[in-house]
């Protein structure tokens, strides 16, 4: 085995049920010079087992475990201090890892010297049987990766500010310790600010429209994003949005930001009301209307131009 080149972090809290096809599919990737720190985070169902049988039949795996949990982001961010690789990734124990995922954006930033490689990702849901499937490439996925780009920037390439999850993309480790990067701790939506600073640090940036990860829509409704009816959540969420917005305000990529505020006023906010509407707390809808009404003034005052279709939903939120 060569020397790895890229070290995937690897958290999971409770995903026993998904973990060993997850491990399997970073075990089955084309680019096998790899490192993979597995943490778990104080899991209580057989998610330990998991990792343990991972890291004894393949020394490309470690275990680090948690006694209390502390989240996504402490578990990334300790894991972080360990990388001894050029290139770091992020990948979740519940998701499938395309068998070239990793050569494709390991292999962009080698021939690029790019700081980012970014790639698309779709959805996983299960069907009626409990059978999960891959979706399509949604159109805010789209229109970050696609067409391939090299050596691009945030200035030239506003859209890719959309992508803001941490699991669909390879950076270098130097970017992330110059920068002194590092995930929120103890919110959910932990990875919404730090892919703006990513983005906003970075020299260039590939991006590319190949599907790299299947992200999985859990059946039980557990993930995180199909947590966004608890009030806390709903809070984590719209303070990422603003958090990640003021990253790009600072650094001066107003042309991001606008293309930022366009795509949360047209995806994000429409799918939380649809939640607001039946929710049995008034907090709900007062913390979504003040967060659109922030937004709707932003984007008028930006000559930011949004979709018919959402307008009635903006518009009932503006109202709370």
């Amino acid at each position: 085995m060569s020397t790895p080149t890229v070290t995937v972090i690897v958290p999971g809290r409770d995903v026993g049920a998904f973990a060993d096809e997850a491990l399997a599919s970073l075990r089955g990737q084309t680019h096998e010079d790899f490192r993979a720190i597995l943490v778990d985070d104080a899991s209580r169902d057989r998610t330990a087992e998991v990792f343990a049988a991972a890291a004894a039949a393949d020394p490309r795996f470690t275990v680090l475990r948690h006694d209390v949990a502390r989240g996504l982001g402490a578990s990334r961010n300790e894991a972080l201090d360990l990388v001894g690789t050029p290139y770091v990734g992020f990948f979740d124990a519940d998701d499938v890892m395309l068998p070239g995922g990793l050569a494709t954006l390991v292999g962009s930033l080698e021939e690029s010297g790019s700081d980012i490689a970014v790639g698309a990702y779709v959805r996983l849901r299960a069907d009626a049987s409990g059978h999960y499937a891959p979706g399509i490439v949604q159109p805010w996925v789209a229109a970050s990766t696609s067409p391939a780009r090299r050596r691009t920037t945030l200035a030239e390439h506003p859209d890719v500010s959309g992508n803001i999850v941490a699991w669909s993309k390879v950076s270098r480790i130097d970017l992330w310790r110059r920068e002194g990067l590092r995930f929120t701790e103890e919110r959910a939506y932990e990875d919404q600010v730090v892919a703006q600073q990513l983005y906003a640090a970075a020299g260039a940036i590939d991006v590319i429209p190949d599907v790299v990860v299947h992200w999985r829509e859990r059946a039980d409704g557990t993930s995180i994003t199909q947590r966004r009816h608890a009030v806390p959540v709903l809070q984590d969420y719209l303070d990422g949005m603003r958090g990640g917005l003021a990253v790009l305000d600072d650094a001066g990529f107003d042309d991001a930001a606008r293309s930022r505020v366009h795509l949360i006023l047209d995806m994000d906010v429409p799918a939380l009301v649809r939640v607001a509407e039946h929710h049995p707390d008034d907090t709900y809808r007062q913390l979504l209307g003040a967060f659109t009404r922030d937004l709707l003034d932003r984007a008028e005052n930006e000559g930011v131009v949004l979709d018919e279709a959402s307008a009635p939903l903006l518009a009932a939120a503006q109202a709370w």
